[in-house]
């Protein structure tokens, strides 16, 4: 039995029939990254002494007899902007390169509880700013999928430690598609919880009313269990909110209504993927799931509206680097001197260019023609949503426009860059639940359908997915 193929209730299985040990479940993972992580480069740092540890204490309690929570025993990534107390994390910049986390993240402490065995640290772009992993300060994620081509972005360390089989499942954090997109890329399930559903203590900001933690997993039902255990209130987090557990209930393709947003499905995307999403569609419709074409007018203002207020908010929130708190500090005559020098070593171009971007927007004088028009926008697109979900359940659309593109092709064209993300920043704007699904391969590379959920529905999304086959 190869044990690195498993999913978190497969593993889980095994490990309370005591078909293998944890000790022998985290080893193998470590084995494998060991080999492949010099290609891959999934990982920024490996915790190896310390996940031997954890699995020690999960074979003793399965030894014990004690009823184990699901995520007891099996391994798992985080990735590099959530904090583990005691473990490096650099966000992937240069100024954070030996910044040690002086605390757990709430979602960390929640799975720590379940027993989950922490393997390491993964990689992504820079401060969470990309679409390709290509961004960090590290140097680039390869997809394990074909090692010429990107994983995905931001999450892409997460998404190939998954999907390279160095981990069960692990953590990212999605700002306007950054779990979705990687997930779409490496053939796996990543979910974009509602806003407010996860907290967000202990998740480095970036844009504060965008950023989501979510999950990276083999299937809906392990995207799931993790989503169950790391959602929820936390007085650390003033925007959580509690999810109200109901019933457990099975969905029926045949009660729901998809809608399909024409405004998705037009020029720009790959015909190939196009293809592949209808026929997951068509799959859907044949199981009894009735399909309705629904419009989202504003979806075309949706990118320049996100790219004004994420930038607009990072520029604030990485205000806090400035080389006299914690992180790269370089010496300078004055006071200036150090912000300028520790700020200009130490940020990547990406970073830079939003900073930049986003303290223009909000400067005197500009401030009224782009941020608060911007929001304007963003209102729009938030209505757009509530119209379409008073006719349907769920919306299906493409996850990403093209396939995963090669290392370097788009890295000097930031407009390009950019528009990868047209599927999955509306979402963000108006914190809604998303998911992005396997739905196949073209060319040898996966490809990922998006389903959009109602606030708070994560489970009837995931459920739905499951009635998919993933």
């Amino acid at each position: 039995m190869d044990l690195t193929k498993l999913t978190i209730v497969q593993a889980g299985q095994g490990l309370r029939k005591k078909e293998f040990s944890a000790v022998e479940l985290c080893q193998a993972y470590l084995d494998n990254i060991e080999a492949k992580n010099k290609d891959v480069f999934a990982f920024l740092t490996i915790i190896k002494d310390l996940a031997m540890q954890e699995a020690k204490k999960a074979d003793d309690l399965i030894s014990s007899g004690a009823k184990l929570p699901a995520l007891a025993g099996i391994p798992m990534a985080v990735k590099d902007n959530i904090l583990v107390k005691g473990v490096k994390c650099t966000a992937g910049s240069k100024i954070l390169e030996d910044y040690m986390a002086p605390y757990d993240a709430t979602v960390v402490s929640k799975l720590k509880k379940q027993g989950v065995i922490i393997l390491g640290k993964t990689n992504l772009d820079e401060f969470a700013m990309g679409s390709s992993t290509e961004n960090s300060a590290f140097g680039p994620t390869r997809n394990p999928h074909n090692l010429s081509r990107v994983p995905g972005g931001s999450s892409g360390g997460s998404a190939a430690a998954v999907a390279g089989d160095m981990s069960v499942f692990a953590l990212g954090s999605d700002t306007g598609g950054s779990i979705r997109q990687p997930a779409s890329f490496c053939g796996l399930v990543g979910l974009k919880p509602t806003y407010g559903a996860v907290s967000r203590y202990g998740l480095m900001a970036f844009a504060s009313s965008l950023d989501q933690i979510g999950p990276i997993t083999k299937t809906a039902e392990d995207a799931k269990i993790v989503f169950e255990a790391i959602s929820g209130k936390d007085k650390l987090d003033s925007t959580s909110v509690s999810m109200e557990s109901s019933p457990e209930k099975m969905i029926k393709p045949s009660q729901i209504k998809a809608g399909i947003p024409r405004e998705y499905f037009i020029k720009g995307i790959d015909p190939e993927v196009e293809k592949a999403v209808k026929s997951a569609i068509e799959k859907y419709e044949k199981a009894g799931v009735k399909i309705i074409e629904v419009s989202l007018p504003n979806t075309q203002y949706a990118l320049p509206a996100y790219y004004i207020i994420n930038p607009a908010e990072a520029s604030s929130n990485l205000a806090r680097y400035d080389g006299i708190k914690y992180g790269l500090s370089k010496e300078g005559k004055a006071l200036l001197d150090v912000y300028l020098e520790t700020r200009g070593q130490g940020f990547g171009a990406e970073v830079r260019r939003r900073i930049m971007l986003g303290t223009f927007t909000l400067s005197s004088g500009y401030y009224e023609a782009y941020y608060k028009r911007a929001q304007k926008v963003r209102t729009k697109i938030i209505q757009d949503f509530k119209n379409v979900f008073n006719k349907v359940d769920v919306l299906f659309t493409p996850t990403c426009p093209i396939l995963p593109f090669k290392i370097g092709e788009k890295i000097e064209d930031p407009l390009s860059m950019y528009l990868v993300d047209v599927y999955t920043v509306s979402v963000n704007l108006a914190g809604l639940p998303a998911l992005s699904l396997p739905i196949g391969q073209v060319n040898n590379l996966p490809v990922g359908m998006q389903i959009i959920g109602q606030p708070f529905e994560d489970i009837k999304i995931l459920e739905l997915a499951k009635a998919y086959g993933a």
